[in-house]
């Protein structure tokens, strides 16, 4: 995907799916997204100082002619509150590492971070509450399974964070963030499939993740 340089990503993006799909759940939708996503912590790579290039498509870093390494991924969901209504006045933020498992961030290595990977990116969201991510699917690190970092900022949001794992990783059995998450239910709302996505994108694949922000479950 090329950005035409007088498009705006934001709108560009949120033109690539349909997000009235974001605004309906049915009622068993409904019901599981009203577990509570556990808090998690941000870990040690959260930007020391924010790119200037920090919107919602970590695949195409601004003056960078090349596209980041890795497998393009699609994430949306909709940020809701304990009894599923929609939280509008607020920003979500992903950070994560890149194709080679590292991290733009002085503490990992620094340097050796994927220059055409953006690494983070934020968002605000829409009148439903929806947001969306272009970005690469995670990969594993020494010591972490893959994960996506999210944190979010609002009205009465002091810095939510949380992290997205991927479905059928063999890694998350030993993952010890993730296994700090007790709750059987809790456990399986910050873990997604991963599905191709060729109606999106050629090549890609999409997830959803829905965050609910509530009473946080027992770690």
């Amino acid at each position: 995907m090329k950005l035409n340089d007088n498009c705006n990503r934001r709108e560009l993006l949120l033109d690539t799916i349909s997000l009235a799909s974001l605004s309906v759940l049915p009622g068993a939708a409904i019901a599981a997204a009203l577990i509570p996503t556990p808090y998690q912590t941000a870990g040690p790579f959260y930007p020391t100082r924010i790119p200037l290039d920090s919107d919602n498509n970590l695949v195409d870093v601004e003056g960078r002619s090349r596209p980041a390494r890795g497998q393009i991924t699609h994430i949306f969901g909709r940020l809701l509150d304990s009894n599923g209504q929609p939280l509008t006045d607020a920003q979500v933020e992903i950070w994560q590492c890149d194709a080679f498992g590292y991290y733009h961030h002085a503490r990992d290595r620094g340097g050796l971070a994927d220059p055409d990977f953006q690494g983070f990116g934020r968002t605000v969201v829409d009148g439903n509450g929806g947001y969306r991510f272009r970005t690469i699917r995670p990969v594993s690190y020494p010591g972490r399974t893959p994960h996506i970092h999210f944190r979010v900022i609002g009205d009465g949001i002091e810095g939510f964070t949380t992290q997205m794992y991927v479905a059928n990783e063999s890694g998350n059995d030993t993952d010890f963030i993730l296994n700090r998450v007790r709750n059987p239910q809790s456990r399986a709302s910050v873990i997604v499939p991963l599905e191709p996505a060729p109606e999106i994108e050629s090549g890609a694949l999409a997830g959803r993740f829905d965050i609910v922000l509530g009473l946080h479950p027992s770690m």
